[in-house]
This record gives C-alpha cells, sequence and structure tokens, in this order.
C-alpha cells in the first residue's frame, strides 16, 4: 500500500510517498521511509507522531493514501514570546 511520511526540521521539509506492507505500523512506516537515518536526531520515544494531523500511537495501523507526519518539539514557549505585530 502507498503512504507518505513527512517531517521538517528548521531548515527543510521532506515528504516521502513511498510503498509499504499491508498492515504496516506508523513506526514500521517510519523506519521503511528512511527518515530516521536522513534525520537522525529524530526520537520517537520522545517525538509525537500523527496522521493527517492528528496526533497517534507509533502501533496504530496505516491505510491505504494515509500520510504520517514526524512532529517536532515546541522550541520557545508561546506565552514568554512576544506578540508579533503583523500589520
Amino acid at each position: 500500500m502507498n503512504v507518505g511520511v513527512a517531517y521538517a526540521d528548521r531548515f527543510k521539509q521532506v515528504w516521502l510517498k513511498l510503498e509499504v506492507p499491508d498492515g504496516s505500523t506508523v513506526r514500521e512506516a517510519i523506519k521503511f521511509s528512511g527518515m530516521l537515518e536522513q534525520f537522525p536526531e529524530i526520537d520517537l520515544e520522545t517525538q509525537k507522531v500523527g496522521i493527517f494531523g492528528k496526533v497517534t500511537k507509533l502501533d496504530a495501523k496505516v491505510n491505504e493514501g494515509e500520510r504520517i507526519e514526524i512532529y517536532r518539539t515546541i522550541t520557545a514557549d508561546p506565552e514568554l514570546v512576544e506578540r508579533r505585530d503583523l500589520d
């Protein structure tokens, strides 16, 4: 089945489309994608993952056509960062 895996660091965004065996989990699809080798800073034990913007577990089964997203941790506390005027 075909799925996508997406990740973005501060410098670039990567979205890979790949074929995975039927019944694959989110964790397996991420491993098949090669993202862990391309971005060694990814730590699946601490970072959240999702499917189409909805947080999910690593052992969730993926379905045909889904986009798996690996989320980065927030690096700035939104309550401490000054608001920017968009005027």
